[in-house]
Order: structure tokens, then sequence, then C-alpha cells
């Protein structure tokens, strides 16, 4: 079975890989799929490919990725939906499953952006596991997940752009506080947009 899975992973890298990578847009949102839903690749070093051999038009790049891994997250969100809280349970505590829980209850959306937007070695496939768990709503969690896709890979083209393509490497290597940064560009967004909701409805009370 290892040996096959082996196989498997060559046949990927080294046949299935190269041919996704000429068929354009459709083709990073190709891998994106695959890559959300079962076979992992390196997609940051791949779409920066994709952005510095077309520039022009990385925003759309930036797009297809992530409409891509929204789609084929759906195979992971749908195990936990048939019933994963026991496979869930198994890999994180009782308390940890509660604070979880507790999270997707009062704040589902966020609960998928943020993991979404994080660089590796962020446990996405965790967040949108537990997603389905939880019975996050369907529409939701794609437009969370294309919404915190699509602010992770259009900033990481800004930097390719701006730095080449080698920048994906300096951010593996640094990958700790790359997750930092982002992580706390997402709770000051989210205090941002929280203040301003609550002035709002000061507002309208007024």
């Amino acid at each position: 079975m290892k040996s096959l899975w082996t196989g498997i992973q060559a046949k990927w890298k080294w046949v299935l890989l190269p041919v996704l990578m000429k068929w354009g847009l459709w083709g990073v949102g190709a891998v994106a799929l695959l890559d959300s839903s079962s076979l992992p690749v390196p997609m940051d070093a791949i779409l920066a490919l994709y952005v510095w051999n077309d520039k022009g038009r990385f925003w759309l790049y930036c797009l297809m990725a992530a409409i891509g891994s929204a789609i084929g997250g759906l195979v992971p969100y749908w195990l936990g939906r048939a019933g994963g809280e026991l496979f869930l349970l198994k890999h994180v505590n009782r308390e940890r499953f509660n604070q979880m829980r507790e999270r997707f209850q009062h704040q589902e959306f966020l609960a998928v952006l943020i993991p979404s937007m994080m660089p590796p070695p962020t446990p996405w496939k965790l967040f949108v596991f537990a997603a389905g768990v939880f019975e996050m709503r369907t529409a939701n969690f794609l437009l969370a997940v294309v919404m915190g896709r699509l602010l992770r890979w259009l900033t990481l083209s800004l930097l390719v752009l701006t730095l080449g393509p080698g920048v994906v490497g300096l951010i593996a290597h640094h990958a700790p506080l790359a997750v930092l940064i982002v992580g706390v560009l997402a709770v000051a967004g989210f205090a941002w947009w929280w203040r301003k909701k609550k002035r709002a409805g000061k507002l309208l009370e007024g």
C-alpha cells in the first residue's frame, strides 16, 4: 500500500502536474482543487510560477485558485458532515473540540475564513473537516474559503511581482512568523469590522 501511494505521488508530480501547468487559468484551478481535496502540493510555489509567467492576469490566477480550493474543500467538508465527530475527537482533545464547536456556533464564517488566509503549516483541512462536523452552511463555507484564499494569494502575488518568485521560499523558511503576521492582520481586520458594525448599529438605533 505504501509503495502504491508513493507511485501515485510520483505520477502526480512528474506526469499530471506538468500537464495541468499547460492549462493556464483552468490548470491552476484544477491544481488547487486537487490540493484541497486529496493530493497535497506546494500550491504557493505553483501559483507563484503562474503569476510570474503571466503578470498581467495575476488576479485571475488567484481567483481561479481560490474557487478551485473551495470546490476541492467540499470533499473533507462533506466527510465531516457525514459523521466525522468521532474522527475529529481522535485528533483533538475534548476541550479543544468544545472550543471549536463554540467558535463555529458563534462565528462560523471567521472560523473558516481566517485559516483559509493562513500559509502552511496551518492545518487548514482540519478546520474544513470541522466545518462539516459542526454543520456550517455550505454557501457560507464556500464564500469563506474563496475570500480567505483570495486574500492570501493576492498578497502572495503582490510579493511575487515585487520581489520575484523566490519570495515563496523565504515565506516557507519563516513560516511561523508568516502565520503570526497574517493572524495579527486578520484579528486587526476583524476588530475594525466589528467596531464599524457596532457603530453602524448605534446610528440606526439613534
